[in-house]
């Protein structure tokens, strides 16, 4: 018998999917998995972003080299016989160029202040440009080949890199400047074409760091666009202060990416190699798709197999609770469930048809409480107002008369003062007593104050004389049982009343007859007690 309890109870069931939840649990930790995936697979791009950009920064470099040797060597040779003497010096110029074609955009020679000499090819409009300010003029004539900011020609109205470097005559003394300048976008140089990338959305960046410029870039409208401001990238800020290396960050587009960072130590440049996350780590997207797609259909079928299960042990449970529902509601009277299975259902709702017997008897008491009297259980004013107004309902329906007895006692006080409330309590219950059996079961009689009783006449045919006459003739019975004696404490007393006859129709409110028939007893009282006075009720806005 134990063992059938166990195995039949709703724990155990509940267990039972439990235990199958675990094992999807199990399924669902290694999506965990994913994120040692997403550092691995990090790992392997960060590796590969660095190597292509350590690769396209050495190019770099070895194209940078190549032309600070090369102007160097054209320096050494440069005829200085040649400076007083531009147009030979131009056609010398000229001759090295055509030999040596790295220096895209050509030479010029400057004096040591920066004056231009000669040209090549020749430009009219260097004639007036005086190159003395730029910072490669005042390196080169300090003996050190320099390279000047990436810039846009004022001439040729196209971004260049300048590189400069000193001409000295046989003492040493330095006599004038070499310049060579190229185009960013010569051939093989610094530019980046649209298909040097990694994947769809990879690119590279060269970056000068001194100058807080774009040299070159895969996307042609950020060439020679300042970098971004401080704190905008976080990679690019440790990458202008030194850093060389990977990371993942954010760029100033807001694109999450993978970076690596290399040198170009001939300039102090680097170049940045980047592919966006979304596109490096694409193989564990798909791979979620993939075991997402399989725990959906899991789920499903896990789904149907518990819903299935649960639907047949939770059934009873969920009828007993549409079937409360509907109680409340008031669609089904209230009633005991049935009890399906002996089980922790069964045994929930044979509490609960316990639970809704004493609430039934509760409710009972209650409502019998709040709509009669404590002391004599007869109705009290709540129940009265409510058989009123159906009263005057009934009497416009049926063109019949009503008549509202107002009962207020003579001489109690003296009895609750004398012998005590509890003899005045006895008293009132005699009373309501008498009062009973004279009234019909169609009428009401109801307690409404200490010593007042109201007593409801319905249904009475005939003219106004006649419910007038009827109405008389039960206050009549009232006041001779009132008037009977009554044994208190093994004493007589003699308790009269007062009582106002209101008479009404359906035309008339429920406060029009309670206000007629109060004032109608005040009238009886004023005549000295123990009669009754009747007087029609009005409606409020006839009397005014």
């Amino acid at each position: 018998m134990k063992f059938q309890r166990v195995i039949g109870s709703l724990a155990t069931r509940i267990i039972l999917v439990g235990i199958v939840f675990v094992a999807l649990g199990t399924l669902a930790r290694t999506l965990v998995l994913t994120q040692y995936l997403r550092e691995d697979v990090g790992a392997v791009m960060a590796t590969q972003q660095l190597t292509l950009a350590n690769y396209v920064a050495r190019d770099i470099d070895q194209n940078i080299l190549e032309r600070q040797k090369l102007l160097q060597q054209m320096a050494a040779t440069l005829p200085l016989d040649q400076l007083n003497h531009p147009a030979q010096l131009r056609e010398w110029l000229g001759s090295r160029h055509a030999l040596q074609s790295s220096f895209s955009d050509g030479f010029v020679v400057t004096t040591t202040n920066g004056q231009v000499v000669a040209d090549y090819p020749e430009r009219p409009e260097r004639a007036g440009l005086d190159y003395g300010d730029h910072d490669y003029i005042r390196v080169a004539r300090d003996g050190v080949i320099a390279i000047g900011a990436p810039a846009v020609d004022p001439v040729i109205q196209k971004p260049i890199l300048p590189m400069a470097v000193s001409v000295r005559d046989a003492s040493g003394k330095v006599q004038a400047i070499l310049i060579g300048t190229t185009a960013l976008d010569a051939t093989g140089f610094l530019s980046f074409a649209p298909n040097d990338r990694v994947g769809e959305g990879g690119s590279f960046l060269l970056i000068s760091p001194r100058d807080r410029l774009f040299v070159a870039s895969t996307d042609p409208a950020m060439v020679l666009k300042p970098t971004p401001a401080d704190g905008v990238n976080p990679l690019h800020d440790r990458a202008m202060q030194g850093y060389r290396g990977t990371g993942i960050t954010v760029n100033a587009q807001g694109v999450e990416e993978i970076s690596a960072v290399a040198s170009v130590p001939s300039t102090g440049w680097f170049v940045v190699a980047r592919i966006p996350s979304s596109e490096a780590f694409a193989v564990i997207g798909r791979t979620q798709q993939y075991v997402a797609k399989n725990t959906f259909l899991s789920m499903v079928v896990f789904l149907l197999i518990t819903g299935g299960f649960l639907i047949y042990v939770f059934r009873p449970l969920l009828h007993a609770a549409d079937h409360a529902d509907r109680m409340t509601r008031g669609d089904v009277p209230l009633e005991p469930l049935r009890v399906v299975r002996q089980d922790e259902v069964g045994h929930l709702t044979e509490a609960f048809n316990r639970l809704l017997e004493k609430l039934q008897a509760s409710q009972a008491k209650m409502e019998h409480m709040a709509h009669h009297d404590v002391l004599t259980g007869l109705p009290n004013r709540a129940l009265l107002n409510d058989r009123l107004t159906q009263a005057l309902a009934r009497a416009s329906r049926n063109q019949t008369q009503l008549a509202l007895l107002y009962v207020d006692l003579d001489r109690f006080k003296p009895i609750n003062d004398l012998l005590g409330h509890e003899a005045g309590d006895a008293a009132l219950m005699q009373i309501a007593q008498r009062l009973t059996e004279v009234v019909r079961e169609s009428d009401t009689l109801a307690r409404v104050g200490g010593d007042e009783f109201v007593l409801l006449l319905t249904d009475l045919q005939g003219s106004g004389e006649h419910a007038k006459a009827a109405a008389s003739a039960v206050a009549t019975k009232c006041l001779d049982a009132i008037a009977k004696p009554i044994t208190l404490h093994g004493d007589q007393h003699t308790i009269g009343a007062s009582i106002g006859i209101a008479l009404g129709d359906g035309t008339v409110s429920p406060q029009d007859l309670q206000v007629a028939a109060d004032s109608a007893m005040y009238k009886a009282k004023q005549a000295g007690g123990q009669r009754s006075y009747c007087i029609p009720a009005r409606p409020a806005i006839a009397s005014a």
